[in-house]
């Protein structure tokens, strides 16, 4: 689901913010092959509700991966039990801080309690038998339960909880996190003022800065509703293009 939504989401983005048709081929000619990523990469550090949503979500599915794979030490031993501490902490911690760089403490805040609550929902998952390592080598707190094992009542719904509320941020609120985000009207980078020079005239105009070249900017005319080459661009405070989706008449 995450690659499809890396794929589609920046085409949707591009397509609603310059009107689409002949429109979105011109500018993601005009980025270039290798500066494509940085639509889906501006719309995750603009958007703080998306940006976080989407910490958590790659948080919980990498420690997953890992653990499915036998990646993760277990065992009773105290060497073990500080490298489980140290995985558990420093995976939220390390997005908790990339958020918190992007859009502040608080942000930053939530983001890890927030990853480390699913974190140790993966694990929550191992002990009731909701989740099974691959070839029996055991989970990231021990090894595979015994078949009679029967964990207690609490702890089965704790992991349909956590289960359950991974599913909807994976499945539902990050889709129309991205959904909304695509749609909100604005650039997925800096809009810049540019001096503008067609044929014989010059004048001023906004560009979507898609591109430096030397001293100037190539980027997406809001005026000409073309690619421009601009100089002396300065930034604009506002990244609106177009009124929302969902305010449009």
């Amino acid at each position: 689901m995450l690659l499809a939504l890396a794929l589609a989401v920046p085409a949707a983005k591009v397509a609603y913010t310059v009107g689409g048709g002949d429109a979105v081929r011109d500018v993601f000619v005009g980025m270039e092959p290798a500066n494509w990523p940085d639509v889906l990469l501006g719309m995750v550090i603009t958007d703080p509700l998306l940006g976080s949503v989407l910490a958590v979500v790659v948080s919980r599915v990498v420690f997953a991966v890992f653990a499915a794979r036998g990646g993760l030490p277990f065992g009773g031993g105290r060497l073990a039990h500080l490298r489980r501490v140290g995985l558990a902490i420093l995976n939220p911690l390390a997005f908790g801080v990339i958020v918190t760089c992007l859009f502040g403490p608080w942000w930053g805040l939530g983001t890890t309690l927030a990853a480390y609550a699913l974190r140790k929902g993966v694990v929550v998952e191992y002990r009731t038998g909701r989740r099974r390592p691959h070839h029996g080598h055991g989970t990231a707190h021990g090894p595979s339960r015994a078949p009679d094992y029967r964990p207690p009542a609490w702890l089965s719904r704790a992991a349909a909880a956590e289960q359950g509320v991974a599913l909807i941020l994976t499945a539902v609120v990050l889709p129309l996190l991205f959904l909304a985000s695509a749609l909100d009207g604005q650039a997925w980078t800096s809009i810049v003022a540019c001096r503008v020079t067609d044929g014989t005239r010059t004048t001023d105009a906004r560009l979507i800065e898609l591109s430096r070249k030397g001293t100037g900017v190539v980027g997406w005319n809001l005026e000409s509703e073309e690619i421009s080459n601009g100089v002396g661009c300065t930034s604009t405070e506002s990244r609106y293009v177009r009124e929302p989706w969902w305010r449009r008449p």
